[in-house]
């Protein structure tokens, strides 16, 4: 559910980038913050841990534009990827209102993308969302390896409900402010329909 600050006139959601380790959440975080405007942007707070890169969120607010008077502003979180970090993954998705799950394209990261997205589904429900209805894009990261599968063949797995998906690279950019904008469409339309 959104935030509403009414002395502000400022809508805030936040979305929360989901997936396995290492699949490219932070990635994704970090090619945003570096192109986008240091006006539309606040500071990114990211942690990292031995194992994983990201142990609690990467923190970026961006302003787009507004809703009835309302200026919109964005938090985007991921979440720690590695399984033994999961209270931390349900503390994150907390008040979410979109997700992004970031899949690895790669042939022998397809296990833990579904556990992931399984592990999404519970971890969604524990809140009350239901990921059947929340606004939801999938981003098939890595599409420059060799052993990369089929975009869809991973569609077919992972995308039951065919929400907008896209191919991505996200340490060259590619298909990451296409991800976020599809994100931000579908939040935006929830936010402004309830």
């Amino acid at each position: 559910m959104p935030f509403i600050n009414l002395p502000l006139r400022e809508i805030t959601c936040k979305i929360v980038y989901y997936g396995p380790g290492l699949c490219g959440k932070t990635t994704n975080l970090q090619y945003i913050y570096a192109k986008t405007s240091p006006e539309a942007r606040g500071n990114m707070i990211a942690l990292a841990t031995e194992t994983d890169r990201t142990l609690f969120f990467d923190f970026l607010p961006l302003g787009l534009g507004e809703i009835r008077g309302f200026k919109t502003r964005f938090h985007l979180y991921s979440v720690p990827g590695q399984v033994f970090y999961d209270a931390s993954r349900k503390l994150i998705l907390r008040g979410t209102d979109g997700v992004v799950f970031v899949a690895d394209s790669l042939r022998d990261r397809l296990d833990a993308n579904l556990e992931s997205m399984e592990n999404l589904r519970v971890n969604l429900a524990e809140h009350g969302y239901d990921l059947d209805t929340i606004p939801l894009v999938i981003q098939y990261n890595k599409r420059d390896l060799p052993n990369a599968m089929p975009v869809e063949e991973l569609s077919r797995l992972l995308n039951p409900r065919k929400v907008p998906e896209f191919p991505a690279v996200a340490v060259k950019g590619e298909g990451v402010f296409e991800t976020l904008k599809a994100i931000a469409k579908l939040v935006l339309q929830k936010v402004r329909s309830g």
